[in-house]
């Protein structure tokens, strides 16, 4: 149906949809439920009007009901134009309904699980709904849940979890009270449950590191890593596999846990994934992780022990972006710092590496780029500069 056929009134100002739940903000202007809870709940602005940029007092939403009337009524007689009529919404849930449930899972255990398939329910029905489920408890509740019961239970616990989006206070308070169970929680779901509720724990573990205190990001088991590294590997949904990525990255920079993720086999699959991947932010943040798994001894090791290391990175290279350009620079240059061995120099030129770096000094791009690239070819210049493998242009630029 042509949206010009439409009333302008019975149109969400915000996306000029039909709006089937109209609701009222404060400054006076009437939206669609669904659109107005995404813009104050989802996109984080809950004090602004979206037609009229005014600070908003509160974000009650509050119903009008006549318009709702005027647009079931209009939908009925325009059913010919193939409209269909829908039911009026359901009342937002009562906080008070949600603790009366919580409160009876927690005294009969046995109804945990069709506890857990209502909060679901409530959670999807609306994003009020979500935030009304957190105020009442329902995020410690789910955490409790997981960490003892058994594995139908939790992945439902989690499932429920990562869709209602916990906040960073509330995950602060899990790590500070319970951070070792929850933590083990999560890696029992990753080792034993389905592919959807390993995702959904990687999401979580994600948010829950970023939150977390020196001595927990310190002392991540080896377990751990080896999880997150299989997560990888099974390459479960491209969010799961970013989540996993970041999580690499952002373990990797505390204490001795470059190395046990290196040991997890952190760099074989990297490299694997990096001969195939197409997606521009994906290369990038597994050229960060590699990075990483590079500053220390047994990453190198890794890396030019693979038949297809150095020339992947070498690859990537002033083809994907210039993030990816400048970490996989400092790859090589890693490489040339502390890994050259005759082999590895050799390698280096017969894949292009020597080449690329050659090419960087030429190209627009990031001046600490171009500096590392400088040294790793100063500091092999009487094993390369010679040599036949470099294109004659590219000589000219050689240091």
């Amino acid at each position: 149906m042509d949206e010009m056929e439409v009333p302008t009134l019975f149109l969400c100002p915000v996306s000029l949809q039909l709006m089937r739940d109209p609701v009222t903000v404060c400054t006076g202007i009437t939206y669609d439920r669904e659109n107005i809870e995404r813009w104050l709940f989802s996109c984080k602005n809950s004090r602004t009007c979206p037609v009229t940029r005014q600070s908003l007092s509160h974000t009650d939403l509050t119903p009008n009901h006549t318009l709702q009337r005027l647009i079931q009524a209009w939908c009925i007689h325009n059913a010919w134009l193939g409209l269909e009529t829908f039911s009026s919404p359901k009342p937002t849930i009562d906080q008070t309904e949600i603790v009366k449930l919580l409160l009876e899972a927690k005294m009969f255990p046995e109804k945990q699980l069709k506890c857990l398939s209502r909060l679901q329910y409530i959670a999807f029905e609306s994003e009020s709904n979500k935030i009304c489920l957190q105020s009442a408890g329902a995020i410690d509740f789910l955490a409790s849940t997981m960490m003892i019961n058994s594995a139908v239970t939790s992945e439902a616990a989690i499932e429920v979890m990562f869709h209602l989006h916990p906040s960073e206070s509330q995950l602060k308070n899990l790590m500070s009270n319970e951070g070792v169970q929850f933590v083990e929680s999560l890696l029992h779901v990753l080792k034993l449950g389905k592919c959807q509720s390993r995702g959904y724990a990687t999401v979580l573990l994600k948010s829950v590191f970023k939150v977390a205190g020196p001595t927990q990001l310190n002392n991540v088991t080896i377990e751990l890593f080896g999880e997150i590294i299989r997560v990888l590997r099974d390459q479960i949904s491209p969010e799961a596999s970013k989540a996993a990525l970041k999580l690499l990255v952002e373990l990797c920079s505390w204490g001795r846990n470059k190395v046990k993720a290196v040991k997890s086999g952190g760099v074989l699959v990297l490299i694997d994934l990096l001969l195939n991947v197409s997606e521009r932010r994906a290369c990038e943040l597994m050229l960060i992780a590699l990075d990483k798994l590079c500053g220390c001894a047994e990453g190198r090791a890794e890396l030019v022990n693979h038949g297809a290391g150095v020339a992947v990175v070498s690859k990537k290279i002033l083809r994907v972006s210039q993030a990816a350009s400048d970490r996989g620079v400092k790859i090589l240059t890693s490489i040339c710092r502390h890994s050259a061995t005759p082999r590895v120099l050799d390698e280096m030129l017969l894949f292009g590496a020597v080449s690329k770096l050659c090419l960087v000094l030429q190209v627009e791009g990031c001046f600490k780029a171009k500096e590392r690239a400088r040294e790793a070819l100063k500091l092999h210049s009487m094993v390369w500069r010679n040599s036949t493998c470099i294109p004659v242009p590219l000589l000219a630029s050689y240091p």
